[in-house]
């Protein structure tokens, strides 16, 4: 049976919603000031507000988007890579330091997507690393090392 709307949709508009409100909502719970003299809550609740709008967005474009035949398979593989670099990062970020940790989780999140080819993905994994230390470590002054111990530094 094809229904009139797409449940996909529907319900990743809804999630959107949803996670959205709830940092709206938490943002209020900070002053959030003006936009000339930004308090803690002021950029939670408008990033909030704008994951209401996109979620209310990609629901209201499902409404009358009938579901497609044939459910794909879940990607396991992006899952596991995007889910194993948050995990990399975590836990290797002090010893390994920041350039080495942002290169290799670049690449694992590159390779999580089959359209991209490995080549592609260190391109795009030495392009986001030294976007990421300039804006992070020297724009920012984050106070991660650059290379850590446990790469003898």
């Amino acid at each position: 049976m094809v229904s009139n709307f797409s449940t996909k949709d529907l319900v990743s508009g809804g999630i959107f919603v949803a996670a959205g409100a709830y940092f709206a909502i938490e943002a209020l719970n900070y002053e959030t000031g003006t936009a000339f003299r930004m308090g803690p809550g002021f950029m939670p609740l408008l990033l909030g507000s704008v994951l209401v709008a996109l979620g209310l967005g990609v629901a209201a474009s499902g409404w009358k988007k009938p579901d497609a035949e044939k459910p794909l398979a879940p990607p396991w593989r992006g899952m596991a890579l995007i889910i194993g670099v948050i995990v990399f990062f975590g836990l290797t970020i002090r010893g390994l330091g920041f350039v080495p940790v942002v290169l290799i989780g670049s690449f694992g999140a590159a390779m999580a997507s089959r359209l991209n080819s490995p080549l592609f993905s260190i391109i795009l994994a030495v392009a986001l690393t030294v976007m990421c230390t300039l804006i992070f470590v020297v724009g920012l002054g984050m106070s991660v090392p650059m290379f850590g111990p446990w790469l003898g530094q």
